[in-house]
């Protein structure tokens, strides 16, 4: 769970649970403790290891309507979702889902046509975040887009002719 508002767990609240699959259930927290720095959420119905086991890679999810007020200046990450990323004022795509736990930053999925970014969403990049014009200005490094762009056509052809080559050297 990614949180910066871990005190607003309570029991009695209702989330979501959002699987790979884009399935979801509802959930109620039945007890919580503090466990090694993180918070330990009991859900009403889920007793065992292999209850638990169903929940594991879920997204837990807070209903818009019970989600805490943040700090001028703070944002849910789930409503960047669709909203357009400009680097340096050059439209990039839209925002299309964020990725968690592949680093320190959640990785922002933009898409631009058959083009598919991954972009972390970290402080050093971010310049302007404007929900109401769904907008998110960033400052990225230099070749970064690059880095994570899909191949095109050639760029396939040439590897797959690469890869052969290799194999015929290996394998006369």
């Amino acid at each position: 769970m990614h949180t910066d508002v871990p005190d607003r767990f309570m029991v009695g609240l209702r989330l979501f649970a959002l699987a790979k699959d884009d399935s979801r259930s509802g959930l109620q927290i039945e007890e919580l403790w503090p466990h090694k720095g993180d918070l330990v959420l009991k859900f009403a119905g889920i007793d065992s290891i292999s209850d638990a086991e169903g929940l594991v890679g879920c997204e837990l999810q807070v209903p818009r309507t019970e989600r805490a007020q943040l700090d001028a200046g703070w944002n849910y990450v789930s409503d960047l979702v669709g909203c357009a990323v400009f680097d340096a004022g050059r439209e990039i795509g839209k925002i299309e889902d964020i990725q968690f736990g592949t680093g320190e930053a959640p990785l922002l999925i933009v898409v631009a046509g058959s083009k598919r970014y991954e972009i972390p969403y970290a402080e050093a990049y971010l310049k302007i975040v404007d929900l109401e014009h769904k907008r998110v200005s960033m400052q990225l490094p230099e070749g970064m887009l690059e880095l994570n762009a899909p191949l095109t056509e050639e760029e396939k052809q040439q590897q797959a002719g690469g890869f052969r080559e290799k194999r015929r050297k290996k394998n006369p």
